[in-house]
């Protein structure tokens, strides 16, 4: 049954804000629980999770089951105009259950079950702990799947990490022989002849191991696309007796940043709505302008994994945190920024860990609304209650999407694979970053972008970009061929078209199956040492790029089949050959980039990309460093966002910024001022 997103608001035109909600921790508090009610309504929030982490509240004792607390918080929200995101609680189950029940904890790669503690410790194989989330969730979902207050469902809490128990090694060996069907047919594709490795019956394999194997890199790739699908088939298991009791109410499991634990775009595909957690850390260098973009590029992440449709930022700190390097507060402006970049990027909600910080424990500094003061009178709860406010005047931002014409693969078994090569720079390949530094320049310049893996559909954009796409799935080599053929353009670099789906190397020369539309082959590869560099020299007549740029890390040896060289070396035993060329296919082009160049070859390049694409940016003039533009859209009207992440006031000054702020309604003329950390709502007619 397909569930309407548009029904998790409890009205048209709202943008949600709340945060997790732990009343259990206050039992033994009403004054504070009665006040919470109260604050909530000062700091404009309209929606609270709750649930998660409540397992012990909820069941105490085994088979022993109290609801009370958790309907009186209910029955307040109802009665209040507060809505609930209802979480079940097997993020950490309860000690009576590890202590009676231990096979329900992790087995950890040296095959040592762990002690009871921390959170996500519990085997997703067990049938004991399959057994007991169902008895909870099944109590759960009779009680309150109906509930006028709760909008949607929470699933656990970030889900993450992996079990190496006799049980998911059955049911990983299960797996390869539904995938593989024969040894012969694993063998050959794992390559197990290297070092006569070798399986003779299904019984010899086991998970990755820092004592035993773990050379074997189709192994290695395996055992994480098991771990991801052992962990969407949890969350499907949690799911269904939700489902039984309320077919329609839309559930989510919260992400997180940049995570590589788990495949989020196939977890992305059993999901009703993407929501994630984000926790930057702000100030850690005077200028934000580098973490700005990484932040923009994950929310496009989020956002482009359900085809555009709206994400929910699920948590957030309205403050610090307390478990990062340094605890950095954020500056006057920062949340009101931070926030609505958010918005800005895809999402209709803002919501915080937590609403009211823990008296004690692990995050009892960590920050909340609710300071442990306990009233309203702090920096923070006013900066909650502005974006509160900012909120409700811009709620009809709610269900507006964002169309790229750009796209950015960033896809997770390609970040495994790359991770685990061996070679060519095992000091450091930096592909997170280099995926980064290609986002940026659309970033600076005011392009939206959807950031996909490489299965998706290539059809909306003008132009893909490709860092680094050293593995290249079967079929993919062909639609991105077939994407640049119908005049798309393609941009990928140095170690792309590496190894198949299995990691192993394509045979006849590189980029594989990118060779033809690329018009090269990549003889071999040289890695610079830290601090060592080349120099990218552009051909006289190619006026869209500067004179010289910076190389560092990785220099590619290429040769051109049709190419045309743009740019060559100047340094080392490979002077004067290609570093940058581009091949005119079908109706498209397909440039690679054979090195690692400067931030200022990015700027200047993709600027040209864009002019012979055909793609717009949102404003018309160069954008001032720190600053960047983003757009929401519907039938009727678009909505520009303009963000200021530097240090100082800067100004800006285009035809295309005319409109109405969104929040003031004051008109916004040709020229618009931000304040340090500054960001401005543009409402304008189509």
């Amino acid at each position: 049954m397909k569930r309407d997103y548009q029904s998790i608001f409890p009205a048209p035109g709202t943008l949600l804000h709340g945060a997790d909600y732990n009343p259990e921790q206050w039992l033994d508090y009403p004054d504070k629980l009665e006040d919470d009610i109260r604050l909530m309504k000062e700091a404009n929030c309209n929606v609270m999770s709750v649930g998660i982490f409540s397992w012990s509240s909820l069941e105490p004792e085994e088979g022993t089951f109290t609801f009370g607390w958790l309907d009186r918080i209910l029955e307040q929200f109802e009665a209040n105009g507060i809505y609930a995101f209802l979480a079940s609680p097997s993020g950490a189950r309860p000690a009576w259950m590890s202590e009676r029940y231990p096979e329900v904890l992790r087995v950890n790669e040296h095959r040592q079950r762990n002690l009871h503690g921390l959170r996500h410790n519990h085997c997703y194989t067990s049938p004991v702990y399959r057994e007991k989330t169902e008895q909870m969730n099944a109590r759960l979902a009779e009680r309150y799947a109906h509930h006028p207050a709760v909008i949607g469902l929470h699933i656990s809490n970030e889900y993450g990490g992996e079990c190496h128990c006799p049980l998911c090694q059955a049911a990983f060996r299960q797996w390869l022989k539904n995938k593989y069907g024969t040894l012969q047919q694993l063998n050959h594709d794992w390559w197990t002849t290297f070092w006569s490795h070798t399986y003779s019956s299904w019984e010899q394999i086991e998970s990755p191991a820092p004592h035993g194997e773990t050379m074997v890199h189709g192994l290695n790739l395996d055992w994480k696309r098991f771990v991801t699908d052992q962990t969407i088939d949890f969350y499907e298991h949690e799911l269904r007796p939700f489902r039984k009791a309320n077919p329609k109410l839309p559930a989510t499991a919260n992400f997180m940043e940049a995570f590589d634990e788990l495949d989020y775009a196939k977890f992305a595909k059993v999901v009703d709505f993407i929501s994630w957690d984000s926790y930057p850390t702000w100030h850690y260098t005077e200028d934000d302008t580098d973490l700005g973009a990484w932040v923009g590029m994950n929310h496009d992440w989020f956002r482009a994994m359900k085809d555009g449709q709206p994400f929910f930022l699920m948590e957030s700190t309205p403050s610090t945190t307390n478990w990062q390097p340094l605890s950095k507060l954020k500056k006057p402006g920062v949340h009101m920024l931070s926030s609505l970049q958010a918005v800005a990027h895809g999402s209709d909600s803002v919501q915080y860990f937590q609403w009211r910080k823990s008296r004690g424990s692990s995050e009892k500094f960590h920050g909340a609304v609710v300071d442990h003061a306990g009233h309203s009178e702090t920096r923070v709860f006013r900066e909650v209650a502005e974006l509160g406010r900012a909120l409700e005047a811009a709620g009809e931002l709610a269900g507006t999407t964002v169309q790229p014409e750009v796209a950015v693969i960033f896809d997770t078994e390609n970040r495994w694979a790359v991770k685990d090569a061996q070679g060519p720079r095992n000091s450091g390949i930096h592909y997170e970053a280099t995926v980064k530094d290609h986002y940026k320049a659309f970033w600076k310049q005011g392009v939206p972008v959807d950031v996909i893996d490489m299965d998706k559909d290539l059809s909306p954009y003008k132009v893909l970009v490709a860092p680094m796409l050293y593995m290249v799935r079967e079929g993919v080599g062909e639609k991105i061929t077939e994407f640049v053929k119908n005049g798309g353009t393609l941009i990928t670099t140095y170690w792309s078209g590496i190894v198949d789906e299995h990691d192993l190397c394509f045979l006849g020369g590189f980029p594989g199956p990118l060779r033809d539309v690329l018009g090269i082959w990549s003889e071999e590869i040289d890695s610079l040492v830290d601090g060592e560099e080349n120099t990218m020299v552009k051909r006289a007549d190619v006026p869209e790029l500067g004179g010289e740029y910076t190389l560092t890390e990785l220099c590619d040896l290429i040769h051109t089949e049709g190419a045309e060289v743009l740019a060559a070396y100047r340094d080392d035993f490979y002077a004067g050959r290609p570093a940058l060329a581009r091949n005119r296919y079908g109706g498209g082009q397909a440039y690679y980039i054979a090195a690692r160049p400067e931030e200022s070859f990015y700027d200047d390049f993709y600027a040209s990309v864009l002019r012979e694409s055909g793609v717009e940016r949102l404003v018309d003039v160069p954008l001032p460093r720190g600053m960047t533009v983003q757009k929401r859209e519907n039938n009727s009207h678009q909505y520009l966002f303009v963000s200021n992440f530097s240090e100082r006031k800067q100004s800006l000054t285009s035809k295309k910024l005319a409109g109405t702020n969104l929040v003031s309604g004051e008109a916004v003329h040709e020229t618009l001022t931000l304040p340090p950390r500054g960001i401005t709502i543009i409402k304008q007619s189509k």
